[in-house]
């Protein structure tokens, strides 16, 4: 492999490492901090990335985003709405709002599994006019994907800090001494839901306008990529303040993509390619448990030792 082709495999892998982080973040707020594992993702990623395309292609890139986020809060909130009034389990409402989704997004796109925007401008594009005389013109949608990454981290930074941040993070930990403070863990838990859900839809809606195109199975795993996403970024930065453990996400999810960009690059077929995704979950669950079993087993090995030295003496 030549230098260039590194750099631009590098390139790649950070730029959708960035826009895939925002889903990643997404399930820190939800899954981290909340407590909830939510399995509508990968309907809601597709979500707004219909939407977004939907928008973008009627001639508004711009206005794409915040729709795209709007979807994403109205997914958030009937999820939460499953959960906290109709007694449906947190996991199984994510797999019912998940598999309404599918239904929806064919219906925003038009009765149609693809939509191609080859010829729409996007927010990318529009970076790429704006940067056209600089030195970084080719550097436009890492930019773009920077921005909103950083945007979003001061954000949650900002907002886990307020009260109703405060009393999200408390409904995660104890439910009950929330309930005893006097605050609603509907009204937190529902906050929660809608707030993350709308960062999952910009991710969507960013990677559907920088490959120019959507499909229905756009969203597929998504849930899979950004838990391990999210897992790798906990064993590298471990835990600390919410900016620091945020960062470490945003890490995570551009070596998810690394490691996916070089199996690609080593000519793995695209069908194996969800059995890499499954692998890195298992070692990035199992590696803190593995780690922490080490000193037991020097340990025991010590203990063989010792045992085999005494019967050798014996002898």
């Amino acid at each position: 492999m030549t230098l260039t082709s590194a750099l631009g495999l590098g390139q790649t892998a950070l730029e959708l490492g960035l826009i895939n982080s925002l889903t990643v973040l997404a399930l820190f707020l939800s899954y981290s901090m909340l407590n909830v594992c939510d399995l509508s993702t990968d309907g809601c990623f597709t979500l707004g990335a219909c939407v977004g395309a939907v928008v973008a292609i009627s001639g508004h890139p711009w206005l794409a985003l915040p729709a795209a986020m709007c979807a994403g809060v109205v997914s958030g909130f009937v999820t939460a709405l499953l959960q906290t009034r109709m007694g449906v389990e947190s996991l199984l409402a994510g797999i019912i709002v998940n598999t309404a989704l599918y239904s929806i997004n064919i219906a925003v796109m038009g009765n149609s599994s693809l939509l191609n925007m080859n010829k729409t401008e996007t927010v990318f594009t529009k970076a790429k006019a704006l940067l056209k005389s600089t030195a970084l013109s080719g550097q436009y949608k890492l930019l773009v994907a920077l921005v909103a990454v950083v945007l979003v981290i001061v954000f949650l930074s900002l907002f886990l800090r307020t009260r109703l941040g405060l009393a999200i993070r408390a409904t995660g930990n104890n439910p009950d001494m929330v309930r005893s403070s006097s605050i609603n863990p509907a009204f937190t838990t529902t906050v929660g839901l809608c707030v993350s859900n709308s960062f999952t839809a910009l991710s969507g809606c960013l990677l559907a306008q920088s490959q120019k195109s959507v499909n229905i199975d756009i969203g597929t795993g998504m849930v899979t990529i950004a838990l391990a996403s999210l897992l790798i970024g906990g064993t590298f930065m471990g835990r600390g303040s919410i900016p620091k453990r945020a960062v470490g996400v945003v890490l995570g999810s551009f070596i998810f993509r690394l490691v996916y960009a070089i199996a690609l690059r080593f000519d793995m077929p695209a069908s194996m390619l969800k059995l890499v995704s499954s692998v890195i979950v298992v070692i990035a669950i199992s590696g803190p448990y593995l780690k922490s079993r080490v000193p037991m087993l020097r340990r025991r090995l010590g203990h063989a030792r010792e045992a085999r030295g005494a019967e050798r003496e014996v002898r």
